[in-house]
């Protein structure tokens, strides 16, 4: 569901919004913010509730693991997009989940007109760690529908 208004998708945003993500700003066009669900080393499974403005997306990344690992986007609130390198892009909804193999090269983030909030399952695995790469295109972008 699409949402433009920042007061109507904070009523809708279950998990809040959070603070601005700025430990990871440089690997987002636009703003994002980031509201830790569980602390680690309290529990082995890092959750976060990551909220997209509108136009929002992170850049390319590939979680990597050589065993277990991997991503669980678990769609809250707004719509936003889901894309694998060399697949077409998901359009994604509240209630989606959306599980990225480790050594997938993806992206997500908010619709170019809709907020959007999902959290995200950092799948535990040996020897894992996140690869940011190139930032999504302004063009890459701006052909989604």
């Amino acid at each position: 569901m699409k949402i433009q208004n920042k007061t109507e998708f904070e009523q809708q945003n279950l998990f809040g919004t959070g603070t601005p993500n700025t430990a990871y700003a440089r690997y987002f066009t636009g703003d994002s913010f980031l509201n830790p669900l569980t602390k680690l080393g309290e529990c082995p499974v890092f959750l976060a509730n990551v909220t997209f403005e509108p136009g929002c997306r992170n850049n390319w990344h590939i979680h990597h693991a050589s065993e277990g690992g991997g991503q669980i986007l678990i769609c809250t609130a707004g719509s936003g997009w889901y894309q694998e390198e060399g697949k077409a892009a998901v359009s994604l909804e509240p209630g989606m989940v959306i599980t990225i193999p480790p050594e997938v090269k993806h992206w997500h983030g908010a619709k170019a007109d809709s907020w959007f909030s999902h959290i995200a399952v950092e799948v535990p695995g040996t020897n894992t760690g996140n690869q940011w790469c190139e930032p999504v295109t302004d063009g890459e972008y701006g052909r989604l529908q």
